[in-house]
């Protein structure tokens, strides 16, 4: 395996990937991505790895199956050192650009069990964990993780230790594991992480857009930007990136373009004869966060929120969206959408990544 990062597809501009997000980034999402405009990496959704763990077929398709042309890097999240070791030396049975350690996921469920962003309260566990598998990964070795459990107290030790052992690329979210997904990212520790580590920085965290994207890279000086959510929301934002840094005219999708990306999505990540219901319930999962460039109101929202049949659902699309096809899709979500009043309904759900 190469040590080498796979080259990019705009030399001399910033660096793209989509970020993992557990039950998002399957390859059929991938695929939706592709179809907008790719980023240069894509991550998978994490492997649990335990010990009675084998590789998850689910998430394999999304590097055997894999149409996309782009580097695709295999996430696994775990604690016991015997078990990503062994799980190491299957995935470099497989045709991955490089193997990623999550030590981010702000999932309650998972850092209990001092895995994902649970293993930053303990810097001595990691210095065994990452020597362990650097030993065991002769290719690229990559980390995704945030700038602390509670607080940014040990961020200098984490930053010593991807030093130490190698690390050939770092994504980093500008948030603690505590914060999860909310509040502002610091930006601040991505531009010490630039500076401190010899690898290359993706910033991770709030980049909401092409126009945020462009201030995150010359505030800290990183390597390239990682995208989660907001590519949920907007599929078009590593293409809308990519033109930004050129400097050339930027794509404004419409709400017309919004529509036609829902039918997409909706056909494409409905696999293996998914009862309609079941399909439709996760269909809101993205939807709850296109939504948020729909309309400042959150009209969309609160209708979307209660369909219960395809029909019900494409009837709400339609309505919001075909009545004034032209009109612009927001840039950005729109500020407070969430907590209007008629916006009421299950919250957006917290996507693991």
């Amino acid at each position: 395996m190469d040590r080498t990062l796979p080259p990019v597809i705009v030399p001399g501009h910033p660096l793209t990937a989509l970020a993992p997000m557990q039950d998002v980034t399957d390859l059929p999402f991938m695929r939706v991505i592709h179809h907008y405009g790719d980023p240069d990496y894509y991550f998978t959704e994490y492997f649990r790895v335990h010990a009675h763990s084998r590789l998850d077929g689910h998430i394999l398709r999304s590097i055997t199956e894999n149409d996309t042309g782009r580097p695709v890097f295999a996430q696994m999240i775990g604690e016991s050192v015997t078990d990503l070791v062994r799980t190491t030396r299957e995935l470099r049975n497989h045709p991955v650009a490089g193997i990623d350690l999550n030590m981010g996921c702000p999932a309650p469920k998972i850092y209990k069990k001092h895995c994902g962003g649970g293993l930053l309260r303990d810097p001595a566990r990691i210095d065994r964990v990452l020597g362990a598998l650097r030993d065991n990964i002769p290719g690229l070795f990559t980390v995704k993780m945030r700038i602390g459990f509670d607080s940014t107290e040990t961020f200098p030790v984490l930053l010593e230790l991807i030093r130490k052992h190698g690390i050939d690329l770092l994504s980093l979210h500008a948030r603690t594991v505590r914060q999860g997904y909310r509040g502002e990212a610091h930006y601040d520790y991505v531009r010490q992480a630039v500076e401190t580590v010899p690898c290359p920085v993706l910033a991770n965290g709030n980049i909401l857009s092409a126009g945020r994207a462009l201030r995150v890279a010359a505030e800290t000086g990183c390597h390239g930007l990682m995208v989660g959510r907001h590519a949920i929301r907007n599929p078009w934002i590593f293409r809308q990136i990519r033109e930004a840094f050129a400097g050339d005219p930027v794509f404004r999708p419409t709400l017309g373009d919004a529509r036609d990306y829902i039918e997409r999505l909706y056909h494409t990540t409905r696999t293996g004869g998914c009862p309609e219901k079941l399909h439709v319930n996760k269909m809101k999962k993205y939807l709850n966060f296109l939504g948020q460039g729909v309309d400042p109101e959150g009209k969309f929202l609160y209708e979307m929120r209660r369909t219960r049949s395809e029909a019900e659902l494409f009837g709400v699309c339609d309505r919001h969206l075909l009545a004034s096809p032209e009109k612009l899709f927001a840039d950005e979500p729109y500020e407070g959408v969430l907590a209007r009043p008629n916006c009421e309904g299950p919250a957006v759900r917290e996507v693991a990544g």
